[in-house]
C-alpha cells in the first residue's frame, strides 16, 4: 500500500512538472509572438529625420533639379527610410547629374546596396572602381569610391557613379564601417541620430560627377544629424522662422 501511495505521489508530481512545462512553452510562445509582433511594427515604422530630404532645395548654386521616380518595389526592397532621387542640370557648364540619396535609420538594412552590386543587377557592367576624395566648396574632403559602368550593345551607355556613405554624422567610403554585429541591432528607440545615408551622383562624364558633388555637397550634409546629433538645416529652419 504505501509503495502504491509513493507510485502515486510520483505520478502526480510528474504530470506536475509536465503541466508546468506545457505551460512555460504556451507562455514563452505568447510571450515572443507578442515582442515580435511589436519589433516588426517597430520596425515596419519609418524613423524621420528632423527635416524630410524632401525639403532639400531644388535650386543649390548653379544647379536646377527635379524629382525622378523610383519605383515603388525596387524602394520597397532597399528598406529606406526617407530618400530623394532628382536629376540636377547645370545650364552654364552644360553638365548634369543624378543625385540619390537613401537614408535609414536601421544600419543593417543598408548592407549590400552599393553601385558594384545594384548596378549589374540593372544590366550594367562593371569596368572598374577606384578610391579617391572631393573636396566642398566650404573645404571638407570626402572620401570616396568612383566606380565606371557601361551598358552593352546595342545601347553603349556609360555611367559614372560617385558613392559614399554618412555614418552617425562620419563620412566614408566604405560600407564595412557599420557591418559589424552591433550595427545589425534593431534601432528599437527609432533614434534619426544612429544612421547610413548613402550619396551616390552619377552622371557620363567624371568632371560632372565632382563638379556637382562639390558645389552639392556641403549643403545636402546639412539635412543629416552630425556626430553630437544636431541638424544644421533643423536649426537654420528655427532661426528662419524666429526671425519672423
Amino acid at each position: 500500500m504505501f509503495r502504491d501511495k509513493r507510485t502515486q505521489v510520483v505520478g502526480v508530481y510528474t504530470l506536475i512538472v509536465w503541466l508546468s512545462a506545457i505551460s512555460l512553452v504556451i507562455v514563452s510562445g505568447l510571450t515572443y509572438r507578442v515582442l515580435a509582433s511589436r519589433l516588426k511594427l517597430i520596425t515596419e515604422n519609418p524613423v524621420s529625420l528632423p527635416i524630410p530630404l524632401g525639403e532639400i532645395p531644388l535650386e543649390i548654386g548653379p544647379w536646377s533639379g527635379k524629382d525622378v521616380p523610383i519605383p515603388p518595389n525596387i524602394q520597397r526592397e532597399a528598406g529606406n527610410d526617407d530618400f530623394i532621387n532628382r536629376l540636377y542640370i547645370n545650364e552654364s557648364s552644360n553638365k548634369w547629374a543624378n543625385i540619390y540619396i537613401a537614408y535609414t535609420a536601421r544600419p543593417r538594412t543598408m548592407l549590400g546596396h552599393r553601385p558594384q552590386v545594384c548596378y549589374p543587377a540593372g544590366g550594367w557592367v562593371h569596368d572598374s572602381s577606384k578610391e579617391t576624395k572631393i573636396v566642398s566648396k566650404l573645404g571638407i574632403e570626402i572620401p570616396c569610391l568612383i566606380h565606371s559602368f557601361h551598358m552593352p550593345a546595342p545601347w553603349y551607355e556609360q555611367r559614372i557613379v560617385l558613392n559614399f556613405y554618412i555614418v552617425n554624422g562620419q563620412i566614408t567610403s566604405d560600407e564595412s564601417g557599420f557591418s559589424g554585429v552591433g550595427w545589425r541591432t534593431p534601432n528599437i528607440a527609432g533614434d534619426p541620430a544612429r544612421y547610413v545615408a548613402q550619396v551616390q551622383i552619377s552622371s557620363v562624364l567624371e568632371s560632372s560627377v565632382f563638379t556637382a558633388a562639390a558645389d552639392t555637397t556641403d549643403l545636402l550634409l546639412d539635412y543629416f544629424p552630425d556626430r553630437e546629433g544636431q541638424v544644421r538645416a533643423e536649426q537654420r529652419a528655427k532661426t528662419n522662422h524666429m526671425d519672423f
